[in-house]
């Protein structure tokens, strides 16, 4: 009874729509409990859902921005469109997608990727899945892969329910209520006992629209003994207006289970990217995350693990490109809660132009985590006297049985080595980015071919500051 009062009790009668563009529909800019009810209706949400929609709101309302790290004074969520749908349906053949949005991704070499070397794919545009797909020999295995809302109301909704934001809660910061509240799209994976897949399966996320948010959630669940590895690629135009990318990924590693998570984001430079991810890791399990931040004005993103089972690990492999005109301020944070838990994070950032470049780190060992391991290396490149670069590690261990390193190294292009490309017939544009691809070496070779190329390209055109 108390629940259904909460509901009831509110104002159904503020909300607003917008159709200021062709094939869109777009909520109201703002965020009010009426504009938060009737995104809840929209996604034909179960009751249990809309209500944790409007408590993640309440929670989100007396909740105050961060006051540390990057500055956020140029996001201003009274003029964020929270929803956008393009005029289609999800689709599970690509020949039936509408072929302004076809085309979009097709730039982007999503359905070649999956020809070649993907299981799955999911792409989202703007707030909605367009289309997801999954090989039958995975399907045949056992694999679930689909998109959250199919997830939410289908045959694993209570699968979804026991797991939804419960690594993630809206309590944990501002902008992890505001994903509770607003959250649209992404990707639900179940793969179980013992199943291996043996080729990456990827979502992609093109935000499209100006003056609009993305809030994709994924959810992944690597049964004991199983092994995956995810891709996610991420990228948006360039506007006059901010964007804000507030997605929620959430990764459960069952007993001696392996989920490998790689990211390639690239945002536009108008971008706000405050994105929340985080992994629980059971006895024997591994998890890796391999990540590379380009584009945004603004990032904040440090990714979570959390070692909860004897003999668990973690590995976090970063590179992060910071321009002009950016502040990225990255990461990772891990706990070790049991024994014998082992992690490594090895980074490198590269700042150009007057960018900002900001590595934190955060290793929690706790009392009980005896015999553990922790590693923290973090390389810093800038290639001119106006960027910035700083390394903040934070270390709290409760045990005098741990073995606990931290090593950090800032350094500039050497000017012998680009003299030395240049006189093999190279360019001193192309020796810079050279040695700027070597530099990113660790993470790149950590990726499908594909994917690496596409890093590598990434690389060239910043250091050709040809970006956003």
């Amino acid at each position: 009874m108390e629940e259904k009062t909460f509901v009831d009790d509110i104002d159904r009668s503020i909300y607003d729509i917008k159709n200021e563009e062709k094939d869109v529909y777009r909520l109201q800019e703002g965020l009010t409990s009426a504009i938060v009810q009737q995104l809840s209706r929209e996604k034909n949400d179960p009751a249990w859902m809309e209500l944790f929609r409007l408590r993640s709101l309440q929670i989100y309302n007396n909740m105050k921005i961060p006051d540390w790290g990057p500055s956020l004074d140029g996001l201003d969520i009274d003029h964020i469109a929270t929803y956008v749908r393009p005029n289609t349906k999800m689709k599970r053949k690509w020949s039936e997608v509408p072929e302004e949005i076809k085309e979009t991704f097709e730039r982007l070499g999503i359905p070649q990727a999956e020809r070649k070397s993907l299981a799955g794919v999911g792409a989202q545009y703007d707030s909605e899945l367009v289309y997801h797909n999954v090989r039958r020999e995975v399907a045949e295995q056992g694999v679930v892969y689909t998109d959250m809302e199919s997830a939410l109301t289908g045959e694993y909704a209570d699968m979804v329910r026991n797991h939804f934001m419960k690594l993630v809660k809206p309590t944990d910061h501002k902008f992890a209520a505001l994903h509770g509240a607003v959250w649209s799209g992404g990707s639900f994976v179940y793969v179980p006992p013992g199943v291996s897949v043996t080729i990456p399966l990827q979502s992609y996320f093109r935000l499209n629209a100006p003056g609009a948010g993305q809030f994709e959630h994924t959810l992944i669940i690597v049964d004991e003994g199983a092994d995956l590895h995810f891709i996610e690629g991420c990228s948006a135009p360039k506007y006059n207006v901010a964007n804000l990318h507030a997605g929620c990924v959430e990764l459960y590693v069952r007993k001696h289970a392996r989920l490998r998570y790689s990211t390639i984001e690239n945002w536009s430079k108008n971008m706000y990217n405050l994105n929340t991810k985080r992994a629980v890791v059971e006895e024997g399990g591994t998890i890796e995350w391999v990540s590379g931040s380009f584009g945004s004005h603004v990032s904040c993103l440090y990714p979570m693990s959390i070692l909860k089972g004897r003999g668990a690990r973690m590995e976090f492999t970063g590179i992060t490109f910071a321009g002009k005109g950016q502040n990225l301020d990255t990461g990772a944070k891990v706990v070790h809660s049991a024994p014998e838990t082992t992690s490594f994070m090895n980074t490198r950032s590269i700042s150009k132009d007057g960018g900002i470049s900001t590595f934190r780190s955060s290793v929690v060992v706790s009392k009980g985590a005896g015999k553990s391991k922790a590693a923290v290396s973090c390389q810093s490149l800038m290639l001119d006297s106006q960027s910035r670069s700083d390394t903040i590690p934070a270390m709290d261990i409760r045990t005098q049985d741990a073995d606990i390193g931290h090593e950090a190294k800032i350094g500039r292009i050497s000017d012998e080595a680009v003299f030395y490309l240049m006189s093999r017939g190279l360019s001193e544009e192309d020796a810079k980015a050279m040695i700027v691809s070597g530099f990113a070496e660790n993470v790149s070779k950590e990726l499908p071919l594909e994917y690496a190329v596409e890093m590598n390209n990434l690389i060239r055109l910043e250091m050709k500051g040809s970006i956003g």
